[in-house]
Order: structure tokens, then sequence, then C-alpha cells
């Protein structure tokens, strides 16, 4: 199983819109670097939920319910249906204290961490001891 991190603004889609959906399709996603991590990801694989903008914290864990399909809303976009992708994401717990983007910056743990490395990628993997100690802060 692989983990990873799925950042959106919360003005847009938060996590609460999530867990009241139950299931979402996660798309919109317009770089070449996330499009391929979302190719790569499996159903059953685990994702921190990052809100970004104001906020910038990981606020729960959503888990990939379907791979990898043609991103809906491309056509509407004005791209070709086949060069974007979307994946299925459900929610599976919200993390007990939200864990900021500067507390990431400011653990030795997490400097080689992508969201804290380029931090405008929206969809980026997680190594296991990233994923450990994300969680350790969040409890």
């Amino acid at each position: 199983m692989a983990t990873w991190l799925l950042k959106t603004e919360p003005e847009t889609y938060s996590w609460q819109n999530l867990v009241d959906e139950g299931r979402s399709c996660w798309d919109h996603v317009r770089n070449y670097t996330a499009r391929n991590h979302l190719k790569s990801m499996a159903a059953g694989d685990l994702a921190f939920f990052y809100h970004s903008g104001k906020e910038k914290a990981v606020v729960g864990i959503c888990k990939v319910v379907r791979t990898y399909y043609p991103d809906p809303t491309a056509e509407a976009d004005g791209e070709p249906p086949d060069r974007w992708v979307a994946v299925d994401v459900a929610p599976v717990k919200p993390l007990k204290v939200p864990v900021s983007l500067a507390a990431m910056k400011a653990d030795p743990a997490l400097q080689e961490m992508l969201v804290v490395r380029q931090g405008r990628l929206s969809v980026s993997p997680v190594s296991a001891l990233e994923w450990r100690r994300v969680l350790s802060l969040g409890s």
C-alpha cells in the first residue's frame, strides 16, 4: 500500500464536504507530475487530506476507492478528455489535531516531504516515515 497527500482549498472542497458526501471524485488536477501520481494510486491506498489556502494543514485521512479514469471535467475545461485523470476517494477519519505546514517545516523528520519542498504540487507521495510522523503529530 502506498500513501499520498492530496491538497485542496477548503473554500472549493473541504474535508467536511468529503465526509458529507461519503465518496468523491478527485478531479481538476492540471499538473503532469500530480497527474502521474494519480495514475500510480491503487485502490486501498491511503492519503492525507490537506487544506491549502489560509489553513495549510493536514486535517484527515482518506482512502482511494477507485483507481484512475479520465477526468470528467477535462472536456468542460477545453482539454482533451484523455489528458487528465481522476480517482475516487472516501473519508477514513479526521486527525485529532490538524498538522500545520509550519509544524511540518519545523520537524527535522519531514524536511524531505514534498509538501514542504514543493508546496504547489497538489498530489504527492508520502514515505512510510513521513506518514508515521504526521500521524504522530496529529494524534
